[in-house]
């Protein structure tokens, strides 16, 4: 596909005329002055550790000087459409102005009516191929899926998929997230399926669904939402994470418990995310504010700072404007050169077997 090495304010009638014009003339200060009357942005799903978010959300606040509702941080994409679609015209605190998911629901979300456009001014550098061509969602950064191995507890660190199917791994491998809706768990079935050798799309769908079966058969799933802390006490010692989270959370970690992040040799699936703004955004301004500041160099570069690959990736190497301190932390770019981009069709022939068999075949309820 490709190749990448709370507080509201109360606005008049007159103000709100105001601010279509401030959107219409495209001017950063102008979009600025109408965010900063606004006051307030409201994001959902965004923990600060992954990709950095917690810093990229501190230098938007310090920058505008607007302040941020975070909603769910936990949240997975599913959830987040759920929000927008049951908070239509709820101009209060829960209601998500922006969202941050996975590929496959970019598309699903402006076919519902879900999103409106917007293209920020570095629009020209995001690939044609991994965004809406009237603006309503673009992609934002991306991964591979990886294991995050907690080496106090697992002394032999697998190296594939294959491997996790070892009794040696009794009551050890999760999943970050619910395959009936996460993006993050979805994308890691298909992963297991493709290192079966099975094509991506459906195919992949069903040989993963067959492998996730035979690991639980086997004991070693552990059926719960898995995170670095659950991964630290001990209780899912392995963790299918992507590159970004694993890799961040070692660093929060300090060694306590020593952690490996293993790309396998295998399946190595590479998810892309995308951001949209609500179609019913209470603060649509401060939306587009946000997009920018995401999309700017500084907020690539943040994201990249968390081990997420940004989709202006390719423009800032061009430019000479990534920090060499920033690449040596990546994984080696060998690593990544077997990663598989599954289209947005394969995507959806996926998600459609994995939230339909999920609970018959392989008979696991994440919690």
């Amino acid at each position: 596909m490709f190749n990448f090495a709370g507080k509201m304010l109360s606005l008049s009638a007159a103000a709100l005329m105001a601010t279509t014009v401030f959107v219409s003339a495209q001017s950063m200060d102008e979009l600025v002055a109408a965010a900063k009357a606004e006051g307030t942005l409201t994001t959902i799903a965004l923990p600060h550790s992954w990709c950095n978010y917690g810093e990229v959300i501190s230098s938007f606040k310090e920058k505008y000087g607007i302040e941020v509702n975070e909603l769910n941080p936990d949240a997975g994409s599913a959830d987040e459409i759920e929000a927008i679609k049951a908070n239509k015209g709820n101009t209060g605190p829960q209601a998500p102005d922006v969202i941050d998911v996975g590929y496959a629901f970019g598309p699903s979300a402006k076919a519902e009516g879900l999103t409106q456009p917007y293209k920020v001014s570095t629009w020209d550098t995001i690939p044609d191929e991994v965004k809406d061509p009237e603006g309503h969602w673009y992609a934002d950064y991306y991964g591979v899926l990886a294991f995050m191995v907690n080496t106090d507890i697992v002394k032999n660190v697998p190296k594939d998929w294959a491997d996790l199917l070892k009794p040696e791994y009794a009551n050890s491998v999760a999943l970050s997230g619910n395959p009936l809706g996460d993006n993050q768990a979805i994308l890691a079935v298909q992963a297991a399926g493709l290192s079966t050798g099975a094509a991506s799309g459906a195919a992949a769908a069903e040989a993963g669904l067959k492998y996730f079966a035979d690991l639980n058969k086997a004991g070693n799933f552990v059926p719960v939402t898995a995170r670095t802390g659950t991964l630290a006490q001990g209780a899912t010692p392995i963790v299918v994470y992507w590159d970004y989270n694993a890799l961040s959370g070692k660093d929060e970690l300090k060694g306590n418990p020593p952690v490996e992040v293993v790309v396998p040799d295998s399946g190595v699936i590479a998810g892309v995310y995308v951001q949209a703004i609500s179609a019913h955004a209470p603060h649509p301004n401060a939306a587009k504010l946000w997009m920018e500041h995401l999309y700017s160099d500084e907020g690539q570069l943040l994201w990249l700072k968390g081990y997420c690959h940004p989709i202006r990736f390719n423009d800032l190497a061009k430019k000479g404007k990534i920090p060499q301190e920033l690449l040596d932390k990546m994984p080696p770019a060998a690593a990544y050169e077997k990663a598989v981009f599954p289209t947005l069709e394969e995507q959806a022939a996926a998600k459609e077997v994995i939230s339909k068999d999920w609970s018959s075949v392989v008979g696991a309820n994440v919690q």
